[in-house]
């Protein structure tokens, strides 16, 4: 029987407030040696200061966390060595050369220059960084920007990585492409944790928690998410253009249905009894479309996350 990988993070009722404001409110999990771990919610859920309190930069108030087998109590030092993070908003100074940041990052990390230039060559061949590297940073295009980012974060080679919306506002092609060096580092045994915003990146997370109010509500595999949120079939009604809206009258009053949501032109309709979804077309008029649909990773966010509409 295989071994199961060791646990990087081991989080135990994580509670941070700031003046009467509680921003973590108790929460526990844990997160195994090379898992690519999401971490999803609205805007001020709580997210990034989870992400701040693991790396050392603030003190919970209550409750434990261990990295790597170090609690976050004891030696904040030893945590810095064990992570890496990369920011949604600052990882690189665009008036320094490429060179020169990975440079400054090291002399933080205490890395000799024989170690930076030996880590150095490994780090551009894993991002496939072929600019030179005394161009300066601003002149680089954005998705360039972000692997020496992310080449930054793991300069040291830590245990875990994480990466708090490191997508943000680059192309689909770029989040694709980041999106490989993250596999590939999971491949190699790191553990990432990573935030984002784009929830088709979320579904090649290996397990997603979900964040509102400084609380997890929910915790699994993207797959059973989907089956614990939607334990009923989700429905799909596409009307035809130019439509009115008078059939979501009818709709809304009808016993059966639960959840009406616009998606775009199309409408998610969740049922609250599966053996009689058919019966919802005999609602609609006849050049309305009306099919099963398996749930997304939107749908979930926006019924665990959002709540539903009223």
């Amino acid at each position: 029987m295989s071994k199961a990988p060791p646990l990087v993070v081991d989080v135990q009722d994580l509670t941070i407030r700031f003046g009467s404001f509680v921003a973590v409110n108790r929460i526990s999990f844990s997160v195994k040696q090379g898992e690519i771990f999401g971490f999803l919610g609205a805007n001020g859920a709580g997210k990034t200061t989870t992400i701040r309190m693991l790396c050392g930069l603030l003190i919970p108030n209550e409750g434990e966390a261990y990295i790597s087998g170090i609690s976050i109590h004891q030696d904040v030092q030893a945590i810095k060595t064990k992570v890496g993070y990369m920011s949604q908003h600052f990882t690189l100074y665009n008036d320094l050369t490429v060179a020169e940041n990975l440079a400054f990052a090291a002399d933080l990390r205490k890395l000799e220059e024989t170690a930076l230039e030996k880590r150095k060559k490994e780090l551009f061949q894993f991002v496939d960084f072929t600019y030179p590297e005394k161009i300066l940073v601003k002149n680089l295009p954005g998705g360039v920007k972000q692997q020496i980012s992310l080449a930054t974060a793991i300069l040291h080679d830590p245990d875990i990585i994480f990466l708090d919306e490191p997508t943000a506002g680059v192309a689909p092609l770029v989040r694709a492409k980041f999106w490989k060096l993250i596999n590939k580092l999971a491949r190699a045994g790191k553990t990432v944790f990573v935030t984002t915003h784009y929830l088709d990146e979320a579904e090649q997370c290996d397990r997603i928690a979900l964040m509102r109010d400084g609380e997890i509500i929910a915790l699994d595999t993207p797959k059973k998410l989907k089956q614990k949120t939607f334990p009923e079939p989700l429905l799909e009604i596409e009307p035809p253009l130019g439509a009115s809206r008078s059939w979501m009258d009818k709709l809304k009053v009808d016993p059966k249905i639960a959840v009406i949501q616009a998606y775009g032109r199309r409408y998610h309709v969740l049922v609250k009894n599966g053996k009689e979804w058919k019966k919802i077309s005999r609602k609609l008029p006849r050049d309305y479309l009306l099919r099963k649909i398996q749930p997304s990773l939107e749908d979930v966010f926006i019924r665990q996350v959002e709540g539903d509409p009223a």
